[in-house]
């Protein structure tokens, strides 16, 4: 059986006010009425279009395009998104049990409590004529670099929120939720064989009754895991993060948090004559309550751990955070300015909005002001939220910022020599000055 569909290129653009119509019909179908039609939206270009919590169960999307589409609160139960791209697309809270998502790009996207009960995520391909008449892999619409053999492609939920979403009995083999957020998620009875787990944070997760034969769980958090009756032939687990190795707590050191700040604060106070510099480097301070709230200008914390923190509008300037933990922190409107972030996980760390640019001082022998450009060589900033944030005169050499958010983002005069820019539209950003390779 062959397939007449159009090339990834070619497919069909529609509006809001189409899909509209389409939902309505849907609706219409699905309860009996007059007029009422099952929707296909097979092949469509449904890029940023907004589906209003609609139910649009067992719809057809194959092959289609909804990146950064707002599905969130929607009912798609038994729906087809075969080799669909919902790269960055809002799920949140949308139900889709017994879907098919084979082959199906998600990456970045956020399904924070959706419910992927018993849905397939195995791999997919698409078969088109070719020019002589014969079959060929057809490219999955919408998502690069795509591999062209013959196995087709897999399910790709990199960089995914998958928060408190029920995964339980999905067949995944080979899927790939790598740098996914996975916390608390409900994968029990799951096939998972040959899953990419790397960099995922797998805390609180239910893996009851589960095959995790082959896969590969590398650089995991698998704090609190439910690994009961699981299946782990062949699955890689050698370095895995453990709670013993997120770093030690601060009451272990014998020193309460009131009693480092207040020593820090005369450290401030008197340019190093008095007090002491608060020094939180190795220490896990995931625990730590409203940590937002206190002064920690020009504190030094090498290789801390601040992972999932609340950090919105803290103070931070010219801190010392070289290979420390942000992943998956909020730091909205964070004052970060000239601080030393070298090798620092960032990864889908929300900045919107914080200030990372340099700080300026005065010159005492006369001439020209002297920056401190916060600095971020080597660090992970995959999937990072960067709207509106402030990265002026910033040192970004060699960072990983695939799939990164830089709407509004200012990187004037940023220096971005060897940075990973993948799937990231500059476009979007002020360049004006910035080096990029």
């Amino acid at each position: 059986m062959t397939f007449k569909i159009p090339s990834a290129e070619n497919l069909t653009k529609i509006t809001q006010k189409d899909l509209d119509e389409i939902i309505d019909k849907h609706t219409r179908f699905t309860r009996g009425m007059r007029g009422g039609a099952r929707a296909s939206l097979k092949f469509m270009d449904l890029t940023e279009l907004d589906f209003k919590k609609c139910d649009l169960s067992h719809a057809d999307f194959t092959g289609s395009v909804l990146a950064g589409a707002n599905l969130s609160g929607g009912t798609f139960r038994s729906s087809c998104f075969f080799a669909c791209d919902l790269g960055k697309a809002n799920l949140e809270d949308a139900t889709f049990e017994r879907a098919d998502f084979r082959g199906a790009y998600v990456a970045g996207a956020n399904l924070s409590g959706a419910d992927l009960g018993s849905a397939d995520l195995r791999e997919g391909k698409i078969m088109r004529n070719s020019d002589d008449g014969g079959l060929v892999n057809s490219k999955r619409a919408g998502v690069k670099n795509d591999d062209d053999g013959e196995q087709g492609f897999n399910a790709v939920f990199a960089g995914a929120q998958l928060k408190e979403t029920n995964l339980t009995g999905v067949k995944a083999i080979s899927a790939d939720f790598s740098d996914a957020d996975l916390t608390g998620v409900q994968l029990s009875e799951a096939d998972l064989s040959g899953v990419k787990f790397e960099g995922a944070n797998l805390t609180n997760v239910d893996f009851t009754g589960s095959n995790l034969s082959n896969a590969n769980l590398q650089d995991t958090v698998l704090d609190g895991a439910i690994m009961q009756a699981v299946e782990l032939n062949g699955a890689i687990l050698d370095d895995d993060v453990t709670p013993e190795s997120m770093g030690e707590k601060l009451e272990d050191r014998g020193v309460s948090l009131e009693e480092l700040l207040d020593g820090h604060k005369k450290w401030v106070a008197s340019a190093g004559q008095k007090g002491e510099q608060m020094d939180l480097s190795g220490i896990d301070m995931r625990y730590i309550k409203h940590l937002n709230a206190y002064p920690l200008t020009a504190i030094k914390s090498i290789g801390g751990n601040f992972m999932g923190q609340n950090l919105q509008k803290v103070s931070m300037q010219s801190a010392t955070l070289n290979q420390s933990n942000f992943k998956s922190a909020k730091m909205e409107y964070a004052d970060l300015r000239g601080s030393s972030l070298k090798k620092v996980n960032l990864m889908k760390v929300k900045l919107n909005g914080a200030n990372l640019s340099a700080l300026t001082f005065d010159n005492p022998n006369g001439g020209d002001a002297r920056l401190q450009r916060t600095n971020l060589s080597s660090s992970n900033l995959r999937f990072a939220d960067l709207t509106e944030c402030n990265l002026q005169n910033s040192i970004l050499m060699g960072c990983d910022l695939t799939g990164a958010r830089v709407e509004g983002c200012d990187l004037r005069n940023a220096d971005l020599k060897g940075a990973n820019l993948s799937g990231v539209d500059l476009s979007l950003a002020l360049t004006e000055g910035a080096i990029i390779d």
